[in-house]
């Protein structure tokens, strides 16, 4: 009993006794490791400290040599200033010195103006003096003295001027009538084929009271019904066997002219076949105006036009000016300013589009407002043609002032198309009104005896009186008519002006 006691005693003791041993152990371990750490800190304390000094050292040294750099850079800008600073005083200086020689200079110019001024007023009395006193002794006026002078001068030199005038303009004319005669004669003999004239006529012939009873229908239902799709109107001629339609749109006179023929040749007339029909008729027009535009772009040879533009030129094949084809005179306008261009040396496919669309506007001027220039101008620019074929074709009525060589040269091409003989076609009544308003512009000049309209209005001869008109005054009053003539009346066309003065003195020996 006693020794197990012991024993644990002994083991408790031992324990103690490890405890105490490890954790004095451990203290003198934690002393050794904390003694070298301390000594490594104080390594590195020494280190930054060394570390610093030298970044301090080589701050000041790089803050000196900066120092002394910029105080070197000021040195110098400041020199510089100095030296800018002279020459700008130096400038200042001969600046003022011109000024002070131009001041002195405007003041001479002043005085001497002055000067030139009151001896002006002295010479202007003076004259004014010799005026009056000239005046007095002549017993006459100012204006007066001017028209005797004038007069005078006129009547001593008048043949002189005159044939001097007639001289130049003999010369000038005979050589641009050579130039032109060579090209338009060229040009003439080029146009291989001409074109006639062509009226589309708006009647249907009637072969039977049969048929012309199955066109009105019953109380005139067919009739009516006609007029309905188509949008014409329709007369039936009992005398002269046939059916008339009037109408202002040429494309719907026409889509009814063939939808009416179409109509007697079947022999089944009834409101149901007529719009059929009708609508029929409205398809091969339109294919007709496609093919006539192609046709005219094809025949020219032009290949840039909007399709657009070609479909509306097709639509004049059915429009008539004086009797001519509208389209036919447009391809012939083409071929003429083609040839033309190519004398003149100017763009010939420039001239040759404006040409042949020169009369755009006339397929749609019964639709829209406003001239057929306007319209034509209105619709190349909407479908995006050359600005250079709008210039040459606008001014053909010269409402658009002359841009160009080509718009000259379409002008030109549209009169020889329209002027030439047995293009077109006028009734009596027009014929008669046109002479007779061309006679009248002439009549209502002071001093004109007589006057004839000759070859169909293209000349017109004006006889004047001598005793009230001299040389002079008749070669103004040729000028006078002639814009009176452009200004006034619409033509085709050249008109000649032609003022005869004559002198006829009669004796008689008794």
């Amino acid at each position: 009993m006693l020794s197990i006691q012991s024993a644990i005693l002994l083991t408790i003791l031992g324990v103690g006794v490890g405890f105490g041993l490890g954790y004095l152990i451990r203290i003198l371990v934690a002393l050794s490791k904390r003694n070298s750490i301390e000594l490594d800190i104080k390594k590195i304390m020494m280190n930054a400290r060394e570390k610093a000094e030298s970044t301090v050292l080589e701050a000041e040294n790089k803050a000196a040599e900066t120092l002394k750099s910029a105080r070197q850079q000021t040195k110098e800008r400041e020199e510089a200033l100095n030296k800018s600073e002279e020459r700008v005083s130096q400038k200042d200086a001969l600046l003022q010195e011109k000024e002070n020689d131009l001041h002195n200079e405007a003041e001479a110019l002043k005085e001497r103006v002055a000067e030139i001024k009151k001896i002006k007023e002295l010479y202007q009395e003076k004259l004014s003096d010799a005026e009056s006193k000239l005046y007095n002794i002549a017993n006459t006026t100012k204006e007066e003295a001017l028209n005797i002078i004038l007069e005078k001068i006129s009547k001593e030199y008048e043949e002189s001027i005159l044939s001097r005038v007639h001289k130049l303009e003999n010369n000038s004319e005979e050589k641009v009538e050579d130039k032109a005669r060579e090209i338009l004669t060229s040009t003439v003999q080029r146009l291989a084929s001409a074109v006639n004239s062509e009226m589309f006529t708006s009647h249907v012939q009637i072969e039977s009271e049969e048929i012309k009873g199955k066109v009105i229908g019953k109380e005139g239902r067919n009739i009516k019904a006609f007029e309905r799709a188509t949008g014409v109107e329709v007369l039936v001629d009992e005398a002269q066997g046939s059916i008339t339609l009037s109408a202002f749109d040429p494309i719907r006179r026409q889509v009814a002219k063939n939808a009416l023929e179409n109509l007697i040749l079947d022999g089944r007339i009834q409101p149901a076949k007529i719009e059929k029909v009708v609508e029929d008729a409205q398809k091969d027009i339109e294919k007709i105006i496609k093919k006539q535009g192609e046709n005219a772009i094809y025949e020219l040879g032009i290949t840039n036009l909007d399709p657009r533009i070609v479909s509306i030129l097709g639509r004049l094949h059915f429009r008539t000016s004086y009797g001519q084809n509208v389209l036919q005179h447009s391809i012939e306008c083409a071929n003429i300013a083609s040839m033309l261009a190519s004398e003149l040396g100017a763009n010939v496919s420039v001239a040759k589009i404006g040409a042949l669309v020169h009369d755009i506007g006339k397929a749609l001027d019964h639709e829209v407002d406003g001239s057929h220039v306007e319209i034509g101008i209105k619709i190349l620019q909407k479908f995006g043609a050359d600005e250079e074929v709008i210039k040459a074709m606008r001014s053909h009525h010269e409402e658009y002032p002359y841009e160009t060589l080509e718009s000259r040269i379409v002008q030109t091409a549209d009169a020889i198309s329209g002027g030439r003989t047995g293009a077109r076609k006028d009734n009596i009544e027009q014929y008669i009104k046109r002479l007779t308003e061309l006679e009248n512009i002439a009549l209502s000049e002071r001093g004109v005896d007589k006057a004839y309209a000759l070859q169909a209005g293209r000349e017109l001869r004006v006889f004047v009186a001598p005793e009230k008109v001299s040389d002079t005054q008749a070669q103004n009053m040729a000028i006078n008519i002639a814009k009176n003539i452009e200004r006034n009346l619409r033509y085709p066309g050249e008109i000649k002006v032609t003022v005869i003065r004559e002198t006829r003195i009669q004796e008689f020996a008794k």
